[in-house]
């Protein structure tokens, strides 16, 4: 795996939990102090979600661009996304695939330099 298909896994990692906890806030937080209380938290709650979740997108578009995954896998990733804890599982399987590939220079100058 090259560094930029490293970083754009990590950059997808940060997103999958930021899309996950801000999907759990909002339906917890949001949806329950509406109905329980005056204070409504779902429209500030939701456009950060909907932003989180189309960030989330376009990052999954990268990945799928530089690590070269089916569409099987990017389905699957989809689907973590829509569901309320996916993330969380979509972070531990980006973590064991980035763990299980090491990672190589891009430049083949930096290689030579770091193996002299």
């Amino acid at each position: 795996m090259d560094v930029k298909t490293a970083a754009a896994l990590r950059r997808m990692r940060i997103i999958s939990v930021a899309e996950a906890v801000s999907f759990l806030v909002l339906l917890i937080f949001g949806s329950l102090l509406s109905r329980i209380s005056s204070v409504n938290l779902l429209m500030p709650l939701g456009m950060l979600h909907g932003v989180l979740f189309v960030i989330y997108l376009v990052l999954l578009a990268d990945v799928w661009n530089k690590a070269k995954w089916n569409g099987k896998r990017v389905a699957l990733f989809v689907l973590f996304a829509v569901l309320p804890t996916g993330g969380f599982f979509g972070d531990r399987k980006l973590r064991a695939e980035a763990a299980a590939t090491p990672v190589a220079a891009a430049d083949p100058a930096v290689d030579s330099v770091v193996g002299a």
